[in-house]
């Protein structure tokens, strides 16, 4: 250890090497803050492996920088691992330096190391730059592009590492003189914010047709503010709002699809235009206030809605409301959430009322970025298309959550159902270091990607459903981008185990694909509701056995047949199937998915006769030809539909035997009816209702306790109080399943995961009587628990394979 007297105090020199999201959060301007309030000189550096610091003073400040630095870092940044080395005493320095990002490229892409960096996630507008923009006085005064290093994209318009505005979508930008002085003073929070412009120097709003053309032009010349233009744009945009048009605006990750939510014409034009019947679409609220008119939370759910991710937050919808009907037909919930960019703030400040703002895409398809793109595929959906000429390089789709707390003695937790713009990339620290590069491709639905080298995990953005040419290209657009981002070449490819997935051929045909992958690039599998609970256990860095209740719509299972409602010992290598829902026929496949009355009947022709059925009196069925239910007997006496243990299919029979849907139209929909049916039946006196499910050894047979439904629905007249009770009595009798089975494992933690835990007031039940008779339950945190977390499970199985 060298030490230099100075100033009657002993010198000591160290060099702190940083990672995690330590890029493009102001941290370089922090530490040069504090580096001056503690008197100490040296240097702070950027690279692809983190931030580089070499600090120079008394031992007692050195100390005091450290203490600071690990306390309260900047808001966004994330510190995953200092190390410390003690450096030689440089005589002759005497300031603090922030010294010029280093872009070597002299990493080996094939070593398991890669770059370090966590790209950090978009972050909403922060209230100085909300200050600035509504500051007569202040140069940002209405400019739809204002940020600092607090706010503002990151992942959206990166290129490469190190995050520096040339590797951006910034790039093309040059700084006025006074964006310029702001970016280089190390003092103004501003410094090396790299989207950093103004109305002189930066990116422009433009008014077009649904074929293109300009209705009103950005400007080309930036030699001048030409605040009137942007302010003129979405003046123009509210006027054609107000008239009921349709309009999409480009934002921060994608274009939104926007009309008024108070709008019975408006939203079910738009709905006739994009062919989406029936799903709920998402409601942008000015703020907090008008957001308490449609509707009710928690001092949680507020918060998780004005916090700086600005996700989508189903909240309960409020009896009495001026929203059109037609946002989310015969639901209780409203998904809502709050403006995350300048743009958003002041179309919104200009409209003043609730905005319909949902993903501009072709059903099925990923979000549209491009201008051109939107043009080419919904020009008939849109009456007018507010773009700007800020490229986004990385799509990214909204995050939507909801705030799960069963009672009053647990804590809130957010649940993320679509990990995207806010939360994603998402990534953590490991405890211990991966001796090779890891990729995991996903699910088929709602995929993600997940990466693993050095000490670092990461988890892709929302990618989406892969059942189109085009939604397969943006799997690999986002993969190349990850690749191109940290450098990385994987050893090993994890897949699932059904070999038609669209990822799964992916990974066996690896390559053909732009990502460069080791010259020892092997593949694994690994079954899909096994990775559903190694997803639960990789968040929380768990290695020991789980119980696992693994519940979903279907994916393929080690016997071959379609699981989705299994209960599994789960380690890290293997799952044992200790119990399963009983397995009922998919009469006419795919079609049984769409059309669940076929369900139904699987199930009912489990307990009764052909002429048993026919002389039931449900609606569903006195609406089919009798023809048609003899041709399904004959299809199920067979033996030739395909089976499954789907809990997932459950609800899609009992949804449609209450009456609350008929064909499926979306992913989830009966989930979403039989939770509002049950959130009714709470609210209101009913007599008591209750079902058996019993388990014969290792099989619940779900197909009595339907037979026990379909008695209660046709022994008196089905009212609407009697159907939500049914519905309730469902779900109890789902989580009374579970929660019956786990107490015999009480040695175990508890993992709940699937797409069917989605259901807020099934996981809440588990969970409070899970908590009241003594089980640990092993939380999601922020990874979804339905598809889009399968890639961190993926990701788990393969670091643990020798």
């Amino acid at each position: 250890m060298e030490y230099l007297v100075h100033k009657g105090a002993a010198l000591k020199r160290c060099q702190l090497h940083i990672t995690g999201i330590v890029q493009g959060v102001g941290f370089r301007p922090f530490v040069y803050r504090y580096a001056l309030e503690f008197q100490l000189t040296g240097t702070v550096l950027n690279n692809s492996k983190g931030v580089t610091i070499e600090l120079q003073g008394t031992e007692e400040n050195l100390t005091q920088f450290i203490t600071t630095l690990n306390t309260t870092p900047p808001p966004l940044a994330r510190i995953d691992n200092i190390t410390q080395t003690l450096l030689p005493i440089l005589l002759r320095e005497t300031a603090f330096e922030i010294i010029k990002s280093d872009s070597h490229e002299d990493d080996d892409p094939s070593s398991p190391i890669g770059a370090q960096v966590a790209v950090s996630a978009d972050k909403s507008t922060c209230q100085d730059c909300l200050n600035d923009m509504h500051n007569p006085d202040d140069r940002h005064f209405g400019y739809t592009f204002t940020n600092c290093t607090n706010c503002g994209p990151r992942y959206t318009i990166i290129n490469a590492l190190p995050y520096d505005r040339h590797n951006t979508a910034m790039a093309d930008f040059d700084m006025c003189p006074e964006c310029a002085k702001a970016y280089q003073n190390p003092l103004d929070r501003r410094y090396h914010a790299q989207p950093v412009s103004c109305p002189v120097c930066g990116p422009r709003l433009s008014l077009k047709t649904p074929q293109g053309e300009y209705i009103i032009p950005n400007t080309s010349n930036f030699s001048t503010p030409e605040l009137s233009t942007d302010l003129a744009i979405l003046t123009a945009a509210a006027d054609r709002l107000r008239q009921g048009q349709i309009l999409a605006i480009k934002g921060l990750g994608g274009f939104h699809l926007i009309c008024d939510a108070r709008s019975d014409n408006a939203v079910n034009a738009l709905r006739l235009r994009k062919q989406r019947q029936a799903k709920p679409l998402a409601v942008m609220m000015t703020d907090i206030t008008m957001a308490q008119h449609y509707v009710t939370g928690s001092d949680a759910e507020w918060q998780v809605l004005s916090s700086q991710e600005r996700p989508i937050v189903l909240m309960s919808r409020r009896a009495e409301h001026e929203l059109s009907l037609a946002v989310a037909p015969n639901l209780n919930k409203l998904g809502v959430f709050l403006p995350y960019t300048p743009l958003h703030h002041l179309l919104l400040g200009i409209f003043k009322g609730p905005l319909v703002a949902t993903s501009a895409n072709v059903s099925g398809e990923p979000i549209i970025t491009d201008c051109d793109e939107l043009i080419s595929h919904l020009s008939h959906v849109v009456d007018a298309i507010v773009d700007h000429n800020r490229p986004i390089i990385n799509g990214c789709d909204d995050s939507v959550v909801q705030v799960i707390q069963p009672n009053m003695d647990l804590p809130a937790e957010v649940q993320v159902l679509r990990l995207a713009r806010g939360y994603a990339p998402l990534s953590f620290p490991l405890d211990t270091p991966l001796t090779q590069s890891i990729l995991a491709v996903g699910a088929q639905q709602k995929n993600a990607i997940a990466l693993g080298f050095g000490n670092n995990v990461f988890l892709s953005p929302h990618i989406g459903d892969l059942f189109s040419v085009s939604a397969e290209h943006y799997f690999e657009r986002t993969l190349a981008t990850f690749a191109r981002l940290y450098h990385f070449a994987p050893n090993l490819i994890v897949r699932d185990k059904h070999p038609d997935y669209a990822p799964s051929r992916w990974a066996e045909m690896h390559s053909n694909s732009n990502v460069e992958l080791s010259d020892t690039s092997q593949c694994l599998t690994v079954q899909h509701h096994h990775a559903h609970v190694l997803s639960v256990m990789a968040v929380n860095q768990y290695r020991d056995p789980v119980l696992g209740f693994s519940f979903d719509g279907t994916g393929l299972g080690d016997d071959g047949s379609l699981w989705g409602g299994e209960v599994l010992l789960t380690t890290l290598d293997k799952a044992q199937r200790l119990a399963h829902f009983e397995p009922i026929a998919l009469l006419g496949g795919e079609q049984a998915i769409k059309q669940p009355v076929r369900l139904l009947l699987a199930l009912l022709f489990e307990q009764m006769s052909l002429d048993a059925v026919l002389a039931l009196q449900l609606p569903i069925l006195n609406n089919m030809r009798p023809n048609t239910l003899t041709n399904l007997h004959k299809i199920w006496q067979n033996g030739s539909a395909i089976k499954t243990s789907s809990v997932g299919r459950l609800f899609d029979a009992l949804a449609c035997a209450l009456g609350l849907i008929e064909t499926t139209q979306f992913e989830g929909q009966a989930g979403m009816a039989i939770e509002a049916a049950a959130n009714r039946a709470d609210a209101i006196a009913l007599e008591a209702i209750k079902l058996n499910l019993p388990l014969d050894v290792d099989q619940w047979r779900s197909s009595e306790m339907f037979k026990q439904i379909v008695e209660l629905m046709t022994e008196k007249t089905l009212t609407e109080n009697r159907r939500d009770a049914i519905a309730r009595a469902f779900l109890h009798t789902l989580g009374d399943a579970i929660c019956d089975y786990a107490a015999q494992y009480k040695h175990l933690p508890t993992v709940l995961c699937g797409g069917v835990f989605q259901n807020k007031y099934l996981l809440e039940y588990c969970l409070s009587k899970l908590s009241t008779q003594g089980n640990q339950v092993l939380s999601s945190q922020q990874i979804p628990i339905n598809d889009g977390g399968i890639a961190l499970g993926q990701l788990w199985y393969g670091m643990h394979r020798n």
